[in-house]
């Protein structure tokens, strides 16, 4: 019988043995580390300008994480590029937990697959801590457009090549959004981009363009007020201010789901301990009745994604934008 042989090496094994105690020491120090965090304030970046829904929900995010984590929240607005501006400067700011995005997480992923020269990749350069909400989206036309439902709508797009539909810029989620309408139906509309929601509508209610797919914040009030129809809107289930307009899969179009998602991230290789302390925050804050009811004052409905969850979310809609921008072969310089 052979005899078993072991094969000790001293010096080999003293350098495993100190690589552990380094190893263990790092994962104690950053667990202290987190233990006191937050230290000071954190800057929480808004890439858009204020009075916008990214920026109205990033305030009411500041507000209640400054609540629980303690330190102070400052909004830093750095606007831009769609975006692009203030995510890339926090893709690049230190991974150490004091500088945070509040992403237009699906405009983002737009972005993405539309400029070829952005500055970052967001799903490489970002951890996420969580989804925040959603903004629902409704197709609305206006009241001279004879259709009075989804279903006519889409035959009267049919019938009359060219039906207009404006958006807030090339790019923008109500674009896509119509692109994504245009390839499931297959139906010829033709694309009216503007500098923002806002003349867009202005230009929905005087009647020089025929629809729009806009966020509900930004056509609630018109359409209570007759001044444009809703026909669905965007998401699964019916949005509670606007109980009567069915959703598109009431409608007829089961598949065509649109939110503008957001989402809280920092930048990669921020310590596994800060993200976890920033996600239990954020998911206290969410389910908080109080937060809830800021967010939907605003448009948007609550609903926390772990960090898990938020990286395959964010997967699903590059893929999803990617796709459409290639089959439009729409691109952004």
């Amino acid at each position: 019988m052979k005899s078993l042989k072991l094969n000790i090496n001293p010096l080999r094994n003293g350098c495993l043995f100190a690589s552990l105690i380094i190893l263990a020491l790092a994962a104690t120090i950053e667990s202290a580390f987190a233990q006191d965090y937050p230290t000071k304030p954190i800057k929480l970046v808004i890439p858009y300008p204020p009075g916008g829904a990214t920026d109205v929900i990033g305030r009411v995010v500041a507000l209640k994480l400054s609540e629980v984590l303690g330190q102070q929240v400052v909004i830093d607005n750095r606007s831009g590029a769609a975006g692009s501006i203030g995510a890339a400067a926090v893709a690049a700011a230190p991974a150490d937990g004091y500088t945070l995005l509040l992403g237009a997480l699906t405009s983002h992923s737009i972005n993405s697959a539309l400029q070829p020269n952005i500055q970052f990749d967001l799903a490489r350069d970002f951890v996420p801590i969580g989804v925040v909400g959603e903004v629902p989206l409704v197709f609305v036309v206006n009241p001279a457009v004879p259709a009075k439902t989804f279903k006519e709508f889409l035959a009267y797009t049919k019938a009359n090549r060219g039906t207009t539909f404006a958006s807030a810029g090339n790019g923008s989620p109500q674009h896509m959004a119509g692109e994504l309408f245009k390839s499931m139906t297959k139906v010829d509309m033709l694309h009216i981009p503007y500098k923002g929601s806002g003349p867009a509508m202005i230009d929905l209610i005087g009647g020089q363009v025929q629809s729009m797919i806009e966020t509900i914040p930004a056509a609630q009030a018109f359409i209570r007020d007759g001044k444009v129809r809703a026909l669905a809107v965007t998401t699964s289930t019916r949005y509670s201010n606007l109980p009567e307009v069915p959703t598109t899969a009431e409608a007829g179009l089961p598949d065509f789901i649109v939110t503008s998602m957001f989402g809280l991230m920092a930048p990669a290789k921020t310590p596994p301990a800060i993200v976890n302390r920033l996600t239990i925050a954020l998911e206290k804050i969410l389910a908080s009745p109080d937060t809830k009811d800021r967010l939907f004052a605003q448009g948007a409905v609550a609903g926390y994604l772990n960090p898990a969850d938020t990286a395959r979310r964010i997967k699903v809609e590059i893929d999803k934008w990617g796709k459409v921008a290639r089959d439009a072969n729409i691109k952004l310089e």
